[in-house]
């Protein structure tokens, strides 16, 4: 399995690093031969070529059968004319990366906020109120006057039909429970489309059960009691913000994988941000852009039908949930340890899987 590796910004490289050594631990182990490709991206980019993004880089992932993305400044990255593109909406949108696959659950050995729960988020990633992503050329948000902007929100019906059947396959696989979030009492054609097609969709799958909860009214019920609730689907704005939120729930952001995908390709990428302000003090949590390259795993073992990787997908889960219950782990999960031994505890983990 070929991986691009695109470090990223601020704390990026530091969790890259950390990830790609559980990688490698999990290739020997599994047998997977991953081979590993790793190119600048982001600011680093920009002072080598002039550009955040290379245009070969596209190229280079559409070859490779999976991408792992850190971090970058995206708030940086404001004029593309003068090579400032966001990195993570330039790959969704030319890959047509159209689910963000967002888990979130608690460990033993820190306890979640508001007991135990497992849930998983499945936001539609390429329009909504994403004013970046919904022209086929330039930018959504229109500058009337100095004083007014309008920013135009798209919704279609093939991009709400595909989010729908995702999220309800993921139920299907798991407790069959889907939620559906949405503001259709205000955006009543939009999100009333988006009701409605995700209904329709998820009553083509037997057995499953079916809600739906206002957004505003879901991030207090999500606080509530977080265990009601299973695979979520919604827009991207909302799942976005909801994602953050559970992730943040399970006790820490820190904690939350993330796997963006589409028909033939997926990228792994944290769900957080560069946080520039702890970059290069080995204080940053690798554990999401670990889980989120499992996920990227999971998905080529499913997608190729080679069962080796979905199974290195689950040990590296059940030695980042190990290393957590022992207490090795970056402080804002309650450890000691800084980024690089952290990642190093849940390589050593699964390490000794291959000893035994």
């Amino acid at each position: 399995m070929q991986i691009v590796v695109l470090p990223g910004d601020g704390i990026g490289p530091e969790i890259t690093a950390a990830t790609t050594g559980v990688l490698r631990v999990a290739s020997e182990r599994f047998q997977l031969n991953l081979r590993l490709e790793e190119h600048a991206i982001g600011h680093a980019s920009l002072q080598q070529f002039g550009t955040t993004v290379r245009p070969e880089l596209l190229d280079m992932v559409r070859a490779a059968d999976g991408l792992i993305l850190g971090p970058t400044a995206t708030f940086d990255f404001k004029d593309e004319a003068r090579g400032e593109i966001n990195p993570s909406r330039y790959f969704r949108k030319n890959l047509d990366l159209f689910a963000n696959i967002r888990p979130a659950r608690t460990y033993a050995g820190r306890p979640g906020r508001l007991g135990d729960f497992d849930l998983v988020v499945v936001r539609e990633n390429t329009e909504g109120f994403y004013a970046d992503r919904n022209m086929e050329e330039g930018n959504g948000e229109l500058l009337v006057t100095s004083d007014v902007v309008i920013s135009l929100r798209r919704i279609t019906r093939l991009c709400c039909e595909r989010i729908a059947h995702a999220a309800c396959r993921l139920a299907m696989k798991r407790r069959k429970h889907l939620t559906i979030v949405h503001k259709a009492n205000v955006l009543k054609i939009g999100d009333g489309m988006f009701l409605d097609i995700c209904r329709e969709a998820a009553s083509t799958y037997p057995g499953l059960e079916v809600d739906d909860v206002l957004v505003d009214a879901m991030m207090a019920h999500v606080v509530r009691n977080p265990a009601s609730f299973d695979v979520i689907v919604a827009t991207n704005m909302f799942g976005d913000i909801l994602s953050d939120l559970t992730a943040e729930l399970s006790g820490s952001l820190g904690l939350g994988g993330s796997l963006n995908v589409g028909d033939r390709h997926a990228m792994a990428q944290a769900a957080h941000g560069s946080a520039p302000d702890i970059a290069g003090q080995d204080v940053a949590n690798p554990v999401s852009l670990i889980l989120s390259t499992a996920l990227l795993l999971a998905w080529h073992g499913e997608r190729s039908g080679a069962v080796r990787y979905e199974e290195a997908a689950c040990a590296i889960e059940e030695a980042v949930a190990t290393a957590i219950a022992q207490g090795r782990a970056t402080r804002d999960i309650g450890g000691t340890l800084g980024t690089e031994a952290m990642g190093a505890a849940v390589a050593e983990l699964l390490h000794r899987k291959i000893e035994a």
